[in-house]
């Protein structure tokens, strides 16, 4: 790969100010850029947390400090400048220049794309009415939440992960609450069935009513207004407020019509490398092969934004510093925090271990005797563990688990101690 110059007569333009975009700007200058740095964000906000909007910031007023990532005093102390509430109209990659909704034009010598995404809107009739609320952004937290106080009732439609955490806070808040999922499991897409059962015990016991198996086929509405949903089967279910929490679209336009390849958002290696070597792409809007001959699959935690960032950094300056750690995110439901690690897809057993009643306990997913992921619900030190042993590839079989007087964590650390 060929080295860049760390100064030109082109900035490096970073087109998104989330995660990735905050990240990937610093590390350029962390990688030994010297020259100019533009990071334009179509938000108003400095660059900020997204996790919290759907978990622990619908219980309390909202302070946006604390979910700030940087302020503009420390992003300018960077040397990068911070352009707030600029959309990106179109890439000419030839020139190597993004038009600006403002009216400008930015020459690039390098160029990251970190657009994210939006959340999926209801393809049904009425799916598209203005106070069906979606968390995407922290004015979507502030509009939701306004919503909640004078809700009673509410309506979620989708069973994944940011479904179920927005089902908790709103049970936690005392509302009445019901999921609708056309799967026919929670979580169907993300965790093992395990992991999906123990899930939907849990949410019942809450007092979340969960329709499976049941597709919504129109949202109704009086006087403009979302009132309730009516499913395949003819039911109608009525509720004070409706919130889709049914996927991410990666907002992989600008990479499309700028003729980069798109299949699950922006195609890039573990390099975060575009088919353009003069282009980057991270975070929520991009799809790769976390492995040589595995299928192209999108993640979207704060980990894989964080550290494509840095391995698309490192790209635009000329060096190979690939992201190829098993991936982790975590999930907030009631007193209730998951963590996992590695995957579970392909695994043909499990380990359970720990306290599967009261919620403290792990699943460890094997193929053969491969070790795969672990799921561990406040359960910390398995999550550490389990982190160490995919870090360093160590050898964990189904039979170690097995035996109750195994501990995981003190063989992890003496298998593979600290350097």
């Amino acid at each position: 790969m060929k080295a860049r110059a760390n100064r030109t007569d082109r900035p490096m333009v970073v087109v998104g100010a989330g995660q990735g975009g905050i990240q990937a700007a610093e590390s350029l200058r962390d990688e030994g850029w010297e020259g100019e740095i533009v990071l334009v964000g179509d938000e108003p906000h400095p660059p900020y947390h997204r996790p919290p909007l759907s978990k622990e910031a619908l219980l309390d007023t909202l302070d946006f400090a604390d979910i700030q990532l940087r302020g503009p005093e420390a992003i300018a102390a960077k040397g990068i400048d911070f352009r707030p509430g600029i959309h990106a109209l179109s890439i000419d990659r030839a020139a190597r220049t993004v038009a600006l909704d403002d009216g400008s034009t930015l020459a690039y010598e390098g160029l990251v794309i970190a657009t994210g995404g939006h959340n999926r809107r209801l393809p049904v009739p009425g799916g598209d009415l203005p106070d069906i609320s979606s968390l995407r952004s922290i004015d979507d937290a502030y509009k939701f939440a306004a919503a909640l106080g004078r809700a009673e009732t509410v309506l979620v439609v989708g069973a994944g992960f940011v479904g179920l955490e927005i089902a908790a806070c709103c049970r936690l808040c005392d509302k009445q609450v019901t999921v609708v999922e056309r799967e026919s499991r929670v979580l169907a897409r993300a965790v093992a069935p395990v992991i999906s059962e123990i899930y939907a015990r849990l949410h019942r016991e809450r007092g979340v009513t969960l329709e499976m198996e049941a597709s919504v086929v129109e949202v109704l509405s009086k006087d403009g207004r979302a009132t309730g949903v009516r499913l395949a089967d003819g039911r109608i279910l009525e509720a004070d407020l409706i919130v889709a929490g049914i996927g991410l679209v990666p907002n992989d336009r600008l990479a499309k019509e700028a003729g980069l390849a798109c299949e699950l958002g922006v195609i890039v290696d573990t390099c975060a490398r575009t088919a353009d070597p003069d282009i980057v792409a991270v975070g929520d809007c991009t799809a790769t092969a976390h492995a040589p001959g595995q299928p192209l699959h999108r993640l979207e935690s704060v980990q894989n934004a964080v550290e494509q960032a840095k391995a698309g950094a490192a790209a635009l300056m000329g060096r190979e510093k690939p992201f190829v750690a098993p991936p982790w995110f975590w999930s907030d439901q009631y007193d209730i925090k998951m963590r996992s690690v590695g995957r579970s897809a392909d695994h043909d057993r499990h380990v359970l271990r720990g306290d599967v009643a009261n919620y403290r306990f792990s699943a460890f997913y094997f193929r053969g005797d491969t070790f795969l992921g672990a799921d561990s619900l406040n359960a910390v030190q398995d999550h550490n563990a389990a982190r160490r042993i995919l870090d360093r590839g160590l050898p964990l079989s189904p039979e170690q688990l097995a035996d109750p007087t195994f501990d995981i964590g003190k063989w992890a650390r003496a298998a593979a101690p600290v350097a």
